[in-house]
């Protein structure tokens, strides 16, 4: 609520309030580099051409006219004490918030700078698993000092994203809970670390660090607390070193070959996954996203267009490793940057790579059914002026747990027609001037089109894309975006629908190059120039049906300082909201409250966890629930009847921080190694979150 707390300001000129490190190592700096999209929509060449061999655009002809013809750990120690925000004036002091939506009634936790996670008064927490927990039989204790590559691929990996907590029948109490390890700071991980010249243990530490992990927890029956069951037969880390299996129209085609898989069917590892999603048959999605900061040399417009650099990687890997080496392994970069599937109920299964959902840098991958039981997927491609996606599939999930019924439903995604998004505001384009000023009609608002690209069969792929075969559309999809016209968007992020209502609620964290030079103007979806705060689009697919190709949309947020003429909180009064700045996760609770975890606040408060009603008459009552320490972004929020979980990812990543120089002490306290990890919060007496 606006009483709280001044908002605190600062100057910060790293891309959305970012430090320079989070910038290098999570994405490569992305936005200090040219805006990788320079087309004008429609596209202005065809950079495609020069990429293939006529062998190849020969091969990919002939699959699109056979699919034309086919037809349609350890001991965890508990986190530091949290710090209780002050009460508001519609709060009595000492009780939990009794006013507001069902499922937000909290005291909102006051914008704060403090060195820990702040929750509301009335609440508990405890770090689930850190960073170096062993989870696999055999995995040492976790020992900054003497890290090994072999040590890591038995403990949580670095930089925990994407959350999921699985239901675990038979073992009460207990769950699965799954995490993304986006990306590692190795200036964070080890002392004496010089980036010009790492090792090449500190390089396969790297690798270990990456991927996923799974691992067994154990509720407190009386408290939300969560133990990890170290050395549990479900247990499994995955690296930037386990096979994967590549699935879809693309699989075995010549752009995906290389020396070491002649084949085009199996890579190794996955790399920079950031959120994801829970699939209605039991698995979990993981998007990978800044894949093209692992690779260097290359030269290729299509390479440019994914934003991959010319010379030598900021990491290196390629001194270790040739794959990363685009001179010499063209193929390889091919082989990342799509959405992959993992059976956290098998240990033994091999993870896909689903090339039917299109390559590029997948913020996530939400899953819900059509009518008639096939899934649609939903995708954002978090860059500056990229495009939001869905794949709606042509094979019905089937139900049951036999192997059978398993093996079908992994092949869901690939099989169907991959869509982008094309928004048309309704308002006259005079009246979007790139303040943020509402139009006349009092909102942001207007229709869309979701844009066929490419259609996968089990006999093959048509491409929808004129100059474009299907091979060329899955690989090269921002490409296709890039022909159809689709709309130019301010990073989108996450994407959610609303199990009650089937609204679709999009995450744009920011754009500061909107407006910016020959950049892209603002228009109504993404209303201001040099973007700081970010925005959330609601989306309404026509007649609530999942597989439709038109929907209508509006901005549910316009984020920002409450104060700010410039924002808006879809007509809710602004001086009852809390501020907030970069939206990026988002996940609904029982009641249908949107969550929003933020990423890069530009108002000088950490970053934080947010809860906002999205129906009735507190529509747009936005509070916020928690914040996390310096340097920290709050991520992969999981909204439970009586628990909260959040992955809090890089903290201490800040300017001139290191090993040697920490700038934050979270969780363990002064003389430990700041270290990413997991939180759960919950009420101290026992009731549901917010009620």
């Amino acid at each position: 609520m606006r009483n709280l707390l001044p908002i605190i300001r600062t100057n910060d000129s790293h891309a959305g309030g970012r430090s320079a490190l989070t910038c290098r190592f999570r994405c490569g700096d992305a936005c200090f580099h040219e805006v990788p999209n320079t087309t004008a929509n429609p596209y202005v060449g065809d950079v495609i051409a020069g990429a293939l061999s006529r062998r190849s655009v020969m091969r990919a002809a002939a699959v699109v006219t056979a699919a034309a013809a086919a037809g349609t750990a350890a001991t965890v120690a508990a986190a530091p004490q949290a710090e209780a925000a002050p009460a508001d004036r519609w709060h009595k002091p000492g009780k939990p918030g009794n006013k507001g939506a069902r499922g937000l009634r909290f005291t909102p936790v006051a914008p704060n700078t403090h060195d820990t996670v702040t929750i509301p008064e009335g609440y508990a927490q405890n770090v689930v698993i850190r960073w170096g927990d062993p989870i696999l039989r055999g995995a040492p204790a976790f020992d900054p000092e003497n890290q090994t590559a072999k040590a890591q691929a038995g403990q949580f990996g670095y930089n925990c994203d994407f959350l999921a907590l699985l239901p675990l029948p038979g073992e009460r109490n207990r769950q699965i809970l799954v995490a993304n390890h986006e990306y590692t700071d190795e200036m964070l991980m080890f002392r004496d670390y010089d980036e010009d010249n790492p090792t090449r243990e500190q390089v396969e530490i790297a690798w270990a660090a990456h991927g996923l992990s799974a691992v067994v927890v154990e509720g407190d029956r009386r408290t939300g607390k969560l133990t990890p069951v170290p050395r549990h037969h479900l247990n499994r880390r995955v690296t930037a070193t386990t096979e994967f299996r590549l699935t879809g129209p693309v699989a075995g085609s010549d752009l995906v070959k290389t020396s070491a898989d002649p084949t085009g069917t199996k890579v190794l590892g996955t790399l920079n996954d950031c959120a994801g999603g829970v699939t209605p048959w039991g698995t979990t999605l993981h998007g990978e996203e800044n894949f093209n900061q692992y690779f260097a040399n290359a030269s290729r417009a299509t390479d440019r267009r994914y934003g991959m650099p010319t010379g030598g990687s900021g990491r290196k890997w390629e001194l270790f490793d040739k794959r990363f080496d685009v001179a010499q392994e063209p193929n390889e970069p091919h082989r990342f940057g799509y959405v992959v599937e993992f059976d956290p109920y098998d240990p033994t299964s091999t993870p896909r790579k689903h090339t039917a959902l299109g390559r590029f840098k997948h913020e996530g991958a939400t899953v819900r059914l059509t009518h008639d039981g096939r899934p649609v997927v939903y995708s954002g491609d978090d860059e500056r002026f990229d495009y939001f996606y869905k794949f709606v599939g042509s094979k019905r999930m089937k139900k049951g747990h036999s192997r059978a019924v398993r093996e079908h439903n992994l092949s869901l995604l690939d099989e169907g027609t991959l869509y982008v998004a094309k928004l048309t505001g309704d308002s006259p384009a005079i009246e979007i001037d790139g303040t943020g000023k509402l139009p006349r009609d009092g909102e942001f608002d207007g229709s869309g089109e979701w844009i066929p690209l490419a259609t996968a069969t089990a006999d093959g792929a048509v491409s929808h894309v004129e100059g474009m075969t299907a091979e060329e559309v899955f690989v090269f999809t921002r490409l296709a975006g890039d022909k159809v016209g689709a709309t130019k968007m301010d990073r989108p992020e996450d994407i959610e629908p609303n199990p009650h209502t089937g609204k679709v609620y999009l995450a744009l964290t920011n754009n500061s190059a909107r407006g910016v030079g020959s950049n892209a103007k603002a228009d109504e979806a993404n209303p201001r120039n040099a973007n700081k705060h970010g925005q959330v689009l609601e989306l309404t697919e026509r007649w609530n049906r999942a597989d439709a190709t038109k929907f209508a949309w509006s901005l549910f947020l316009v984020a920002g300082d409450p104060d700010d003429p410039a924002t808006y909180f879809a007509g809710f009064p602004k001086d009852q909201v809390s501020p907030i700045s970069c939206p990026d996760n988002v996940a609904f609770d029982r009641y249908g409250n949107l969550w929003i975890s933020t990423d890069g606040n530009r108002l000088g408060s950490h970053d934080g966890l947010f809860g906002v009603a999205t129906r009735g008459d507190r529509r747009g009552e936005l509070k916020q629930f928690l914040t996390v320490p310096i340097g920290a972004e709050t991520c992969g929020p999981i909204i439970q009847d009586r628990r909260v979980l959040v992955a809090v990812q890089h903290p201490g990543e800040v300017d001139g921080a290191s090993v040697e120089n920490p700038a934050s002490t979270w969780p363990d306290g002064p003389g430990t190694y700041v270290r990413p990890a997991v939180v759960a919060v919950w009420r101290k007496d026992g009731c549901d979150i917010g009620a």
